[in-house]
């Protein structure tokens, strides 16, 4: 039930001063049933002058009783009136830049909607602390609450659950504002002059050319100042940014410290065409690792992500590479000494689905990073869309009340009250831990990407644009019309910025940028080191220890009864020599602890497994309490991380990939439920795992666990899309891997961990689901003991010489194929299979295929569709050794990935492997 004001208009949540919401609530429901059931002041509350609300309220005579209940009756009002404000004062704030006209009065917020009017304006009222103050007059009242809530700043706190969070938002925003000092105008007027160079620079040099300038938004330089500043000040070692491409140049240069001269080069196309570069990316999508400089002369350390043009998929990439650096960069504000700070488009942040799911992870224990500050770039447009259309909500920023985190609304074209919003941000991130986001509300002075013609679409938008001053023109009169700054102490500044511009633009003509090694060279360079891999066995007195790890349990502990023998068996299999796949799971995590390896494994319902087999956190059957037996084992403060995700693939592979490229020697894992669910995390793939090297020079270790496998679950939980990973694959950009044996799981999973870093690449790998618990799928202790990943696994049971048919499949299949010829009795048919798809180990499968006479049939067998699976990729490479024509056996192509039904796929299934010893 609402809160309801006179006007019958909601007075929203959690009223702080006067009344509790709850005590509204309930007054007002007895109201609705029966006016005559509540007091006379509560009645005088809700009834609407001039409009029937219940039961008609009658007069009392008056008196000095009268007079006395009058007063509770107005001070209740008041009470509410400071409510109301609290709750609806953004809606009447200054904060659009192109219209002069500030939003219309709510009715709640009119006197009259609290029975007020002209002749209580200078009655004094008991306000009990409201702006430090015991009593005021309303106007007063007014006064405050007016020039706290409805200026150039609109807040929106009221939301939030939390009543101290809701106090203190009202004790900085409540109270009276200082006027920045002389030194801190020039710094804003300094940003704002730079910001505005560097644009009309480009603008005039570089014409036609993209850049999404910030004109329009170069106060969005002077928030990331006030926010940076405000870093150094609390001792702060760190800041991640991630932004998308508007204004990305310009924090490049003028937070970053980009060079300017490097900036121009990238326009000037002046790259060396053999380099990484020449494919590359393009200008604006580029991030930099920098160094910020305050006045006084400290500094912090910043770092801009990369990001393509999916838009706001750089927002979890970022926090991730921030959580990996607070994990990694020790003192300062404890494990939170990294700021995160996103920078968002208003059309994207409302309407890109990733930008929830991060948000709803920021208080998540495997993804909090001490609360985010959150800068939409507001130009009310997006490209050419309106808010209108492009968006149901009233503010784009609403979806960030979904995790209660507060909205200050702040006008552009009023640079002073950006800093003051931007260290209200910084200093409830600090102080809650929590997301908060700041509403720079402006224009964009030139088309989306200075190509088109915005007036097409928005005449009325772009005539209001082309006649207004730019904000540094602005503040500069303002500062001069104050007495504050001279005008030609405003000009020289400017003037002196462009000819440092022009300076940086003549040192671009006489060469190119010098570009690193050729990426086909390291390509091949990769190829011809990649035997000489790193010792991946272990002995049999790690893996003693790395299991009993997992039994020895803390005094007390009272494990659930159908958990405690699945472990207890793992010590049974040692002593039997034999190793089940999550044995050899927890075996590499172990051994790689030991080593001081950290590792992190993430996933939806990581922590058990999707299927019962993990259980690398124990859950006491009787009090709850958590335990993770391998967490006993690092050395050198290597931790073992997992974690159970929120329901999200795209956020949360994006946060692990982000955490693998700030811990390059940590083992990050991020599991699929099922492999068919990486279709959610697919933009991540693409933008990051795939090409991130190409494209930016940069490297990621992370491992992509994919449940695959048909077993007649449905076209959903059947293929995590073999195909398509393969269909990304090229120039050594990453390793694709489908073991069929615990022992190669656990080799392939080690190497990963212990591979020299200019080897360093992601990992995918099929991982298997019927086969957790398959007696067959086992590998003897001595494998993990000696040895090393084999990617092409031999047929061990026909003889070389019979054989007149080689079958060549990967994954599951193989159990099946083997099941079968058992049964048969067939002894003319080799089984090879291959362990890794890409890079594809052409001299392990040519020395295998070499054991077996020359006319012996050469198959491709996969229980995949023919248009799926690894087969479109494979063949050329597998035709080529074989020296021969290899057939492939498979299901007919489909668009699904498997069919529904049970029954169905048995009969497949057995018609597909009888088909392949036919």
């Amino acid at each position: 039930m609402e809160s309801r004001s006179r006007a019958g208009q909601p007075l929203s949540n959690g009223l702080e001063f006067g009344l509790n919401e709850w005590v509204v609530d309930e007054q007002y429901e007895r109201y609705l049933r029966d006016p005559g059931s509540v007091d006379r002041a509560w009645r005088d509350l809700f009834a609407v002058p001039g409009r029937a609300a219940g039961a008609p309220v009658r007069e009392e005579p008056d008196g000095a009783g009268g007079r006395a209940e009058e007063a509770a009756v107005k001070a209740v009002r008041v009470a509410a009136l400071v409510h109301a404000y609290r709750v609806r004062g953004h809606l009447m704030a200054d904060t659009d830049p192109l219209t002069d006209v500030r939003g219309a009065t709510p009715w709640e917020l009119d006197l009259k909607a609290f029975g007020l009017g002209d002749e209580d304006l200078d009655r004094t009222f008991v306000v009990d602390g409201f702006a430090g103050r015991l009593t005021m007059t309303l106007r007063d009242v007014l006064e405050v609450l007016r020039a706290s809530y409805c200026r150039t700043v609109g807040v929106q706190y009221m939301h939030i659950q939390s009543s101290e969070e809701r106090r203190w938002v009202q004790q900085r925003i409540e109270a009276p504002q200082e006027a920045p000092d002389r030194a801190e105008q020039l710094q804003i007027l300094y940003r704002l002059g730079a910001a505005e160079a560097f644009e009309r620079f480009l603008h005039t040099k570089y014409v036609g050319q993209k850049r999404y300038s910030l004109e329009g938004g170069e106060s969005a330089i002077v928030l990331l100042d006030g926010l940076l500043h405000r870093a150094i000040a609390h001792g702060m070692k760190e800041a991640v940014i991630g932004m998308a491409h508007r204004g990305r140049l310009n924090v490049l240069a003028n937070i970053i410290g980009k060079s300017y001269r490097e900036i121009f080069y990238e326009f000037e196309d002046a790259v060396d065409l053999r380099s990484v570069q020449g494919s590359g990316d393009v200008k604006y999508h580029l991030g930099a690792d920098g160094t910020y400089r305050a006045l006084c002369g400290r500094s912090v350390g910043v770092r801009v992500v990369a990001n393509p043009s999916h838009l706001e998929v750089v927002g979890p990439v970022a926090q991730g590479v921030v959580r990996a650096r607070q994990e990694a960069v020790p003192g300062g504000d404890g494990v939170f000494a990294v700021l995160p700070v996103a920078v968002h488009g208003d059309a994207a942040f409302a309407g890109q689905g990733v930008v929830g799911e991060t948000l709803n992870m920021s208080q998540v224990p495997g993804y909090h990073t001490g609360g985010t500050v959150h800068v939409v770039i507001n130009n009310q447009l997006g490209f050419t869309t309106t808010p209108a259309h492009g968006r149901s909500s009233a503010y784009a920023t609403d979806v960030a009340r979904a995790v209660e985190a507060p909205v200050l609304h702040v006008n552009g074209d009023d640079p002073e009250a950006v800093v003051r919003a931007a260290r209200l941000a910084f200093d409830y991130r600090q102080e809650f831990r929590k997301d908060v986001v700041v509403d720079l509300i402006c224009y964009r002075r030139h088309g989306h990407s200075e190509v088109d013609d915005p007036s097409i679409t928005q005449p009325e938008m772009y005539d209001r644009i082309d006649a207004r001053p730019s904000v540094r023109t602005l503040y500069a009169d303002a500062l001069v019309r104050r007495g504050d700054i001279g005008a030609r102490q405003a000009e020289d500044a400017l003037r002196d910025y462009r000819e440092r511009l022009e300076h940086a633009f003549a040192e671009t003509r006489p060469s190119p940028v010098p570009g690193r090694p050729a990426r086909d060279v390291v390509a091949k360079g990769r190829a011809e080191h990649a035997a000489a891999g790193p010792v991946t066995a272990i002995t049999e007195a790690t893996a003693r220890r790395v299991v009993a790890a997992q039994t020895e349990l803390p005094p007390g502990f009272t494990v659930h009864p159908r958990v405690l023998p699945q472990l207890r068996r793992r010590t049974g299999m040692l002593d039997a020599g034999t190793v089940d796949w999550a044995t050899a799971e927890a075996l590499a995590f172990g051994s790689l602890l030991l080593e001081g390896v950290p590792v992190r494994l993430a996933g939806q319902d990581s922590r058990r497994g999707t299927f019962g087999q993990r259980h690398a956190v124990l859950t006491d059957r009787r009090t709850g309490a958590e335990h993770t037996p391998l967490g006993s084992l690092g050395a050198g403060g290597a931790a073992f991380t997992p974690y159970d995700s929120t329901l999200s693939e795209l956020a949360v592979l994006g946060f692990e990939y982000g955490y693998s490229l700030a811990r390059p020697e940590a083992l990050v894992l991020w599991e699929a439920q099922f492999g068919d669910f990486a279709d959610g995390a697919q933009t991540v793939v693409d933008e990051y795992v795939a090409s991130s090297e190409q494209k930016w020079g940069q490297r990621s270790g992370v491992v992509l666990l994919l449940p695959h496998g048909l077993e007649g679950q449905g076209p959903d939980h059947s293929s995590g899309r073999i195909e398509r990973f393969l269909q990304l694959c090229a120039q050594g950009n990453m390793t694709v891997a489908v073991p069929t044996l615990p022992g190669n799981y656990f080799h392939l999973l080690r190497r990963q961990a212990l591979g020299s870093p200019d080897r360093r690449r992601p990992l995918v790998v099929f991982t298997p689901k019927s086969m957790l618990r398959s007696k067959t799928a086992v590998s003897a202790l001595p494998e993990l003991t000696t040895g090393g990943f084999r990617p092409v696994l031999p047929d061990g049971t026909a003889d070389p010489a019979r054989v007149g048919r080689v079958l060549i499949c990967c994954g599951k299949v193989f159990y099946d194929l083997d099941a079968h010829r058992r049964a048969a009795g067939v002894r003319d048919t080799a089984i090879v299979r291959l362990e890794q798809l890409y890079p594809f180990p052409e001299r392990e499968l040519a020395a295998e295929l070499a054991r077996f006479p020359a006319g012996a049939e050469v198959r491709w067998v996969q229980e995949e569709a023919a248009n799926q699976g690894a087969w479109l990729s494979v063949s050329d490479s597998v035709r080529r050794l074989a020296g021969r024509p290899v057939g492939c056996l498979s299901r007919p192509a489909a668009s699904a990935a498997a069919v529904g039904s049970a029954r169905r796929h048995t009969e497949e299934q057995g018609e597909l492997v009888a088909a392949a010893f036919r």
